[in-house]
């Protein structure tokens, strides 16, 4: 079962351009806040990067599963999914992503679009609470 991050309040809102990561089992999304909408809750944001794999391996063996998100679509998900990236995490997947012979890619065949989605999917069947709607 994944743990969500401390409950979003309005002394740690996330600010544009900020790297934020969302955790489900061994995967990690790494994107960049856009905007948030506190009202509803939400933290719309472009997707970087997934990292799949035991984030307790180190840095070289993780990045082999590494797919590169750039050219995605943006997504908007609930704040409580989201914590801040921490520097160390997020600088060895940027430099990654950002080198001139990067060779990120999907080795199951599946595209970089279709293990976003699969990710995704998964994030809200394990937290369908906060995807319902809120009662009037």
């Amino acid at each position: 079962m994944t743990v969500l991050p401390e409950p979003f309040s309005s002394t740690h809102a996330f600010q544009p351009s900020q790297i934020v990561c969302l955790e489900h089992g061994y995967s990690r999304l790494y994107a960049e806040v856009v905007q948030v909408a506190e009202p509803r809750q939400v933290c719309w944001v472009r997707p970087l990067a997934l990292a799949v794999g035991d984030p307790t391996i180190s840095v070289d063996n993780q990045l082999a599963d590494l797919h590169d998100l750039r050219q995605g679509s943006d997504l908007l998900l609930p704040i409580a999914l989201f914590r801040l990236a921490i520097d160390t995490e997020v600088i060895p997947v940027l430099t990654h992503l950002y080198a001139e012979n990067s060779t990120v890619t999907s080795k199951t065949g599946q595209t970089k679009h279709q293990h976003l989605s699969q990710f995704v999917r998964q994030v809200c069947l394990a937290h369908r609470s906060l995807f319902a709607a809120p009662s009037p």
